[in-house]
């Protein structure tokens, strides 16, 4: 089928769009039942504990309050919280309730009741007696250490991930292909430097939150913001120890989730509630615990080294990595691939690479998915390391990539051996310096009034859905009038999936985009989809959506032969009509659509199940200009310029803003966003006021391009665009600054503390 694209490339209005700025109850909370439960969740003031008793009797008695629930009450099943395939690579680790405390913030009881004012007095009566233990605080000291997390003799991997709970490793493991110790030796450069990246919070604008209830026939129903529709479905199934046939997830629009909602946060408690009482039961999680109970990004520290010649060949590259999952292992296994399989291959030149992890539990919040998902780390270490390289040999550092970058056709063996189909890396990076000036502005320029301003570069590559796992899945049908329903499994989180797929079948079947309807998420309709993460709508469901309208364009021609008498070989579908070329025979769209709702014993609807071998990767290059205060070390971002690779635009108004928006949390990363803990183990920065989120005035003058590639496994050539574009800010704005003072921040967020001392201890006060 020749594909002519009218839809596909063009700025299509979001098909949500006028609901929204209305107002329409679309999310979670406004569809919940009114007479719902109030479910909330008494959690651990300890980072390591064990319940001696608990007594709830006095909250179980205050009026309204229809349940109390300790680990006593829930199933003894271990399950995870993480939305990934099954099996799981991360471990079963966790209960509904469990006896031990393993941060401050776990959940040792769950009350539900008629009023938010009954359950806050319930929780405040239950009496819990607590033997408290000493933590595992720090990662750095949790590998082999004598204190277990995880000691239970239930806790089981299901995958071989290096997983040891006895060990405290979640995960472990690694892969080198030549010698780089000899090859390191031969260099005449080597870098070889420990970058440190924190917890981040996804910080989305919806909370955590759900509704459940028990439907006619006595089934779990779940709303949930969710990314994992299906996921949700198997977890509760097997936490609740119910079959899945009893359990329906149903997904309404998502106020963002980034990543955070690949978890099963806050599904559980509502629905123990609803198994318990068969009422109707709800949770909206405060932005106090979506801060610290949540799922945020992995912290890791990354050990880089780099060997190179005199030329600026790089011919080495060393990644260590080192990951804190926190108290249970949720995406602990796959986060960290990504540090090095994502960073290592951006580079074509080396003789030898290596790349080894460790993935350790200690006594804080849990970790989890968050846009970038690993990679995000492992390219603010190792483009740092980079450009500190360029440093060394006194190169420009956009030469130097220049000289290194991989190429379309290169075969990568750090990314799993796969061939590199597209790639406009190049073109990128040549327009990106164009866009911010480079030739004019690097290294530094010196304002003459105590500020200095400097500029700095970096590239990245993500991927497209995860090769021979993921599954995207579409059905389409023909309705009387000859309109469409699309209906998807994929889950839009304010991203546009919805628009895009909509757009990609309009193209496929000649219509206009007011013919298709779509139908969001809900397991018992939709076709299976593993879920909206690992950049894979676009790629992987746009290609189910190129597949199915495929056959069902052919369905419509054969439905027409049928009506028309005719041989199907000798005729065409405009997406107006069926016709004959060479005759005069015809019949419309519309007419074939009602014939079709009397007297026919074929439906006239198409499914496709995708899933790809490959994962190509989107490419970008980020390049930051920052004038640096030498009295202060305070940091201003003055000019941000973006080019991406994503093969091609499907939307360019949804690619925008997705590239805008992933640079503004990108930039939060690197400048502003900070997560301590106290020697306790308690999370200082536990609401807005403590977790610094930049604001529009402070993410500078953003401006985004992009260079299309041509991706043949991809809809209409089309790659990933989701999470590549978070992952340039850290490293292009460290970059910045070191070439602004001469001061390289290895530890995010840059701050103006660390750049002082920085200068200071280089006598540049």
């Amino acid at each position: 089928m020749k594909m002519e694209m009218h839809a596909v490339n063009s700025p299509v209005v979001k098909v949500d769009a006028k609901a929204l700025v209305t107002g329409k109850p679309v999310y979670t909370d406004d569809l919940a039942p009114k007479d719902s439960l109030i479910v909330k969740v008494l959690r651990s003031p300890h980072a390591h504990a064990l319940i001696k008793a608990i007594d709830v009797k006095a909250a179980s008695e205050v009026d309204g309050i229809a349940c109390v629930l300790t680990y006593e009450d829930v199933p003894d099943k271990r399950f995870t919280m993480a939305g990934q395939t099954y099996p799981e690579p991360s471990p079963y680790d966790r209960l509904i309730l469990d006896r031990r405390m393993r941060f401050v913030g776990d959940a040792a009881a769950v009350v539900a009741g008629e009023t938010e004012e009954a359950v806050d007095r319930a929780l405040r009566l239950i009496k819990v007696e607590y033997e408290v233990l000493e933590p595992v605080l720090d990662f750095r000291q949790a590998k082999d250490h004598e204190i277990l997390v995880h000691p239970e003799e239930n806790w089981k991997s299901l995958c071989p991930v290096g997983a040891d709970n006895k060990r405290n490793l979640c995960a472990c493991g690694g892969e080198e292909d030549g010698d780089v110790e000899s090859t390191l030796k031969r260099c005449e450069y080597v870098i070889d430097r420990v970058y440190h990246t924190k917890a981040n919070q996804q910080a989305m604008m919806e909370t955590f939150r759900a509704h459940t209830y028990m439907d006619t026939y006595g089934r779990l129903n779940v709303v949930a913001s969710t990314q994992i529709p299906f996921h949700v479905r198997r977890i509760l199934a097997h936490a609740l120890d119910v079959p899945k046939s009893m359990v329906r997830v149903i997904k309404p629009r998502i106020g963002g989730g980034f990543g955070a909602k690949q978890t099963v946060v806050a599904e559980v408690y509502p629905a123990i509630v609803t198994m318990k009482t068969g009422r109707a039961a709800k949770i909206v999680y405060s932005r106090y615990e979506t801060q610290i109970a949540s799922s945020p990004r992995h912290e890791m520290e990354i050990r880089v080294r780099l060997g190179a010649d005199a030329e600026g060949t790089i011919k080495a590259i060393d990644v260590y990595t080192l990951s804190n999952t926190g108290a249970y292992g949720e995406h602990g296994p796959t986060t960290v691939g990504l540090s090095g399989h994502k960073s290592i291959p951006l580079y074509r030149t080396p003789e030898a690479f290596r790349f080894r992890y460790d993935v350790v539990y200690t006594n804080v919040m849990s970790s989890g998915a968050y846009r970038g998902y690993g990679a995000t780390q492992g390219i603010f270490a190792v483009e740092s390391a980079v450009n500190e390289l360029a440093a060394a040999l006194h190169m420009d550092p956009v030469v130097l990539r220049e000289k290194n970058m991989v190429k379309e056709g290169d075969v990568m063996p750090a990314y799993y051996g796969e061939k590199l189909n597209s790639c406009a890396l190049d073109r990128c990076m040549a327009r990106a310096k164009e866009m911010i000036g480079w030739d004019r502005k690097y290294p530094r320029v010196d304002m003459g009034n105590g500020k200095v301003r400097g500029v700095g570069a970096a590239m990245a590559m993500q991927g497209s859905s995860i090769s021979n796992v993921d599954v995207g899945s579409v059905e389409i049908r023909v309705n009387d009038d000859g309109f469409y329903t699309l209906m998807i499994g994929a889950s839009d989180m304010g991203t546009g999936c919805d628009t895009i797929l909509a757009q990609m079948a309009a193209d496929c079947l000649e219509c206009s985009m007011d013919q298709i309807v779509v139908h969001g998420t809900d397991t018992d309709v939709s076709p299976y989809d593993s879920g909206s993460y690992a950049s894979s709508t676009t790629y992987l469901t746009g290609m189910a959506v190129v597949r199915a309208c495929e056959e069902l364009r052919q369905k419509i021609v054969e439905k027409g032969a049928d009506y028309l008498g005719c041989d199907a070989a000798k005729l065409e579908f405009d997406g107006k009509r069926v016709y004959q070329p060479e005759g005069e025979l015809e019949i419309s769209l519309k007419d074939i659509g009602n014939r079709i709702m009397c007297c026919n014993e074929k439906m006239l609807s198409a499914g496709y199940t995708h899933t790809s071998p490959v994962s190509p990767p989107p490419f970008m290059v980020g390049m930051a200009e920052v004038e640096v205060d030498t009295e202060t070390g305070e940091v201003e971002l003055i000019d941000y310029a973006a080019v991406v690779d994503c093969g091609t635009v499907i939307n360019p108004n949804l690619a925008r803003v997705q590239t805008e928006g992933g640079i503004a949390q990108g930039i939060g990363m690197a400048l502003y966003e900070d997560i301590t803990y106290t020697k306790k183990g308690h999370l200082i920065e536990n609401s807005f006021l403590q977790y610094k989120l930049p604001t529009r005035i402070d993410v500078g003058n953003i401006r985004v391009e992009f260079e299309s590639s041509y991706e043949p496994t991809g809809p209409f050539g089309a790659k990933s665009i989701g999470e590549i574009v978070i992952n340039t800010p850290s490293p292009a704005i460290a970059g910045a600054v070191a070439n602004a003072v001469g001061v390289q921040i290895r530890e995010l967020p840059i701050t103006a503390e660390k750049v002082y001392r920085g200068m200071r201890e280089q006598g540049k006060e």
